[in-house]
């Protein structure tokens, strides 16, 4: 049924690589479930994303086999949904599959009835059946037999699933304390609410940290190996309050190991999903965007932190991938690459030595020693570009040769299939890591690219009401946006006025932050994942833990702590807390698995320090931006009515905690004893600690 496949027309590339399969697809929406209730059948869902290789595999299995598609369409409504544009039918449907069988992953395949209650739960199944696991069309014949003929035992597997997904998906581990701060007065925030024990809680997550630490490899824990940048900016963080070398040893470690890595794109910059070994050589190949947001935070922190120019570099390289590969001429950000090209996982990448000697000729014994290929293949019969642990990330001018001619060589391969989505949540992500890394190297085309990234979102992901969406592709933007769309645009265009010193960026950090609080905070729990206005699931999710993006409900309450700083309103201080009090189960029982949220509390427990640059000063501008400070909130340039501008003199720099000021600081020297003064000694003497630490050395 290829010719009047219902996925044709829409935004996702992932629903439109399906749009000629002879299965009769229907997108998520009433409409699939009123066909299924006519025809008393039940929906089969599939969810996945364009990058996922087994949802190709899958695909290419079964969804395009007519007999397998017959069987589907006879028997069932088949319903495709991509979890990057509908995050919360993947939510709640994940939580299903969690539920039966203790683990997950995409393709995501469940069985619902026809008023969307899961009943059978899996994902990747075979064509044909294998040991311990039932073939598809197989699978499909058994469901059918089991509807028409044991309808009372599905309903009743029916009930039991959808309770425990609700339990999962939308209880959360946290429920805020009975005093949660943002019920209180202004006025009572701080006498009222404990400041929760950050230093305790980040003693135990370092702790359970080192248990897990890869010593020779980095990472934490054993092999699949995802990039966690999460856990390095607790590492980060607990070096710059103790000064202690063995977290920022972590840090690092765990950095030059992924940048020496297969895991990282030697010759085009940027990172793959993950790494299926320990030596982070072999990765699945996919990239995504929300990883290279991730990561460039956490090497562009570990540069300011410890100066090391390789860090920079691969900072450098991640920039250069995102803005070459995945940007739009109008300025967003496409989602991520697929892991296939040819039909073959990875074949973009690999190398054999003759292709090196065809490329570099008389250099390619000593390059192929420099990228490992002299040890041997290394997938697959072919290489993986790797580097030895103690190879050095800034390179040399006859390393650049080598990587700029193999680099030009694999540009004339059938790159890997683009996802040309643009998403809110990950180009907000991603804008404001680029934020931060423009302020903190000064570079102008980067305060460029973030500042396009930022208008592309006020341009094109709005509805006449100025309601966020979710999605933007060919022109069109669909989709209600979710809470962490909302989360991440607040932090963004707060990154981005602390870049510019432009008004128009709180502004609309402003509207965004009480579109969140609107939306997606109904209560004194977490926020919601959709919005108030959002079509019903069978259950609403909460955001809580962090997945392969932190926790909504932890970025939001950083967010909006910085922003009530920032602005000096009291609303968003109150809010911000109040959102991650809510969290504190969650960091106390799991600190992992809240590691933003437990990042973000040090604004609870230590405070804000604002500084206000007056005047044409960029002397004092880059002695707060050559830190990490992640307490402090930076404002300059155009003023605003809030207080914190109030009394301002043009030319000094003004460092207040808590609204508490020290004497303005006229010179560089000044500002940066005001700043010891107010971010504490421990902070101090970690960067004190981290200036002396010189390079980093590699483990065996």
């Amino acid at each position: 049924m290829g010719e009047t496949n219902r996925l044709a027309g829409e935004t996702s590339p992932y629903l439109r690589q399906h749009a000629e399969n002879p299965v009769d697809w229907f997108a998520w929406g009433d409409e699939a479930f009123a066909v299924a209730r006519d025809r008393d059948v039940p929906v089969f869902l599939s969810v996945g994303y364009s990058a996922c290789h087994w949802c190709h595999v899958m695909a290419h299995e079964s969804f395009e086999d007519d007999e397998v598609a017959a069987v589907l369409n006879a028997g069932f409504v088949p319903v495709k949904v991509d979890r990057e544009e509908r995050p919360d039918v993947d939510a709640v449907y994940m939580a299903a599959v969690l539920a039966q069988n203790g683990q997950g992953g995409w393709p995501m395949s469940v069985f619902l009835t026809p008023d969307g209650r899961p009943f059978f739960a899996g994902t990747y199944f075979p064509r044909r059946d294998r040991v311990g696991l039932p073939g598809f069309r197989h699978l499909l014949e058994s469901v059918s037999e089991a509807w028409a003929e044991r309808r009372a035992e599905v309903e009743r597997q029916a009930d039991d699933l959808a309770a425990a997904a609700a339990r999962q998906a939308g209880a959360g581990l946290a429920q805020a304390p009975a005093n949660s701060s943002h019920r209180l007065s202004p006025v009572a925030v701080a006498a009222a609410v404990a400041r929760p024990p950050w230093r305790d809680w980040l003693e135990a997550a370092l702790s359970e940290m080192s248990d897990r630490f890869d010593q020779s490899w980095g990472g934490f824990g054993p092999a699949p190996k995802f990039p966690q940048p999460g856990l390095i900016e607790l590492c980060l963080r607990h070096h710059r309050s103790t000064g202690q070398s063995q977290s920022l040893h972590m840090a690092r470690h765990t950095l030059r190991a992924m940048a020496a890595g297969g895991i990282h794109d030697q010759l085009g910059g940027g990172f793959c999903r993950y790494a299926t070994d320990r030596r982070w050589t072999v990765p699945h190949f996919e990239k995504m965007l929300y990883d290279q947001a991730g990561l460039l935070r956490a090497y562009v922190h570990a540069w300011t932190v410890t100066a090391d120019p390789q860090w920079l570099q691969v900072a450098q390289d991640v920039v250069a991938y995102v803005l070459r590969d995945l940007r739009h001429p109008a300025g967003g950000l496409f989602s991520a690459e697929d892991a296939d090209s040819e039909g073959e996982e990875g074949r973009f990448y690999v190398w054999s030595l003759g292709e090196f000697e065809a490329v570099l000729g008389a250099e390619a014994p000593a390059a192929a020693l420099h990228f490992g290929l002299a040890a041997g293949p290394n997938f697959e019969g072919r290489n993986i570009l790797r580097l030895a642990l103690d190879t050095p990330l800034v390179r040399g001018t006859e390393v650049q040769r080598w990587r700029d001619a193999l680099f030009q060589a694999r540009s004339h391969r059938v790159r890997p299939q683009l996802d040309d989505k643009v998403l809110t949540e990950w180009n907000a992500m991603f804008c404001s890591a680029l934020a931060e890394a423009a302020a903190a190297t000064g570079r102008r085309e980067w305060k460029r690219a973030a500042e396009s990234v930022g208008r592309f979102l006020l341009d094109n992901l709005r509805d006449d009401r100025g309601r966020w969406l979710r999605s933007w592709q060919g022109g069109r933007a669909r989709h209600l946006g979710y809470a962490a769309d909302y989360a991440w645009l607040v932090d963004c265009f707060t990154r981005l006025a602390e870049l510019s010193g432009r008004r128009q960026w709180l502004d609309q950090a402003r509207l965004a932050a009480d579109g969140l609080l609107a939306l997606f905070h109904p209560d004194e729990g977490p926020l919601r994942t959709t919005g108030e206005d959002a079509p019903a699931l069978i259950v609403r999710p909460t955001e809580v833990l962090d997945d392969a993006t932190p926790s909504a409900t932890a970025v939001a309450g950083a967010a909006l702590l910085r922003l009530g700083s920032l602005c000096a309103e009291d609303r968003f201080r109150q809010a911000g807390t109040g959102l991650l009090h809510s969290l504190d189960a969650v960091v106390e029982r799991l600190p992992l698995a809240g590691a933003w949220a437990l990042a973000a509390t040090e604004l609870v427990s230590e405070g804000i320090v604002e500084v206000v640059v007056a005047g044409d000063r960029p002397d004092l501008l880059q002695a707060v931006r050559a830190r990490y400070e992640p307490t402090v909130v930076l404002a300059w340039g155009e003023r605003d009515q809030s207080g914190l501008w109030e009394g301002r003199v043009d030319g000094l720099a003004y460092v207040c905690r808590d609204r508490v000021c020290a004497s303005p600081a006229d010179s560089v020297d000044a500002l940066e004893d005001r700043l010891d003064a107010a971010t504490g000694p421990a902070m101090a003497a970690g960067r004190r600690a981290a200036d002396s630490a010189g390079p980093t050395t590699a483990s065996p």
